[in-house]
């Protein structure tokens, strides 16, 4: 299940999936994971999170990002909520190739992982293969 925060720069949407990923903490059965570009938001959540930096493992663009998911999901099954800060900054502004990598993972993750992103941009610029998957 794939879920979108999305707005402007300065809208809130970082302090939203922090709170979204500390919630999950509490009711989670499962592993956690927080992938981010930098470290913004890593003092902000749970230790109890699995924290990756996209730069240490030279994750840059949509397929590498898919990769390294996928990668992830393969090695933990036990792995039930994914969380996303800025995949903008991780995969760049192509929102065609952002769109074709959300249905890739949606159709990896099925019903059983939540993975929410955010994304820095209006409905408006949105290509249609992304605005799908707004809830």
């Amino acid at each position: 299940m794939i879920n979108l925060i999305i707005g402007k720069k300065g809208t809130g949407k970082t302090k939203i999936i922090i709170d979204q990923i500390n919630e999950a903490v509490k009711s989670t059965n499962g592993n956690i994971v927080c992938i981010e570009k930098g470290d913004n938001i890593r003092r902000s959540i749970s230790y109890k999170v699995r924290w990756c930096d996209t730069e240490q493992f030279g994750i840059e663009g949509f397929d590498s990002f898919y990769g390294f998911v996928a990668g992830m999901l393969a090695g933990n099954y036990d792995i039930k909520d994914i969380y996303v800060d800025g995949i903008l900054k991780i995969g760049g502004k192509d929102f065609e190739a952002f769109g074709a990598m959300l249905e890739k993972l949606d159709k990896l993750s099925g019903e059983d992982i939540k993975i929410v992103f955010t994304v820095s941009a209006d409905k408006e610029e949105l290509s249609e293969n992304v605005k799908q998957f707004l809830k």
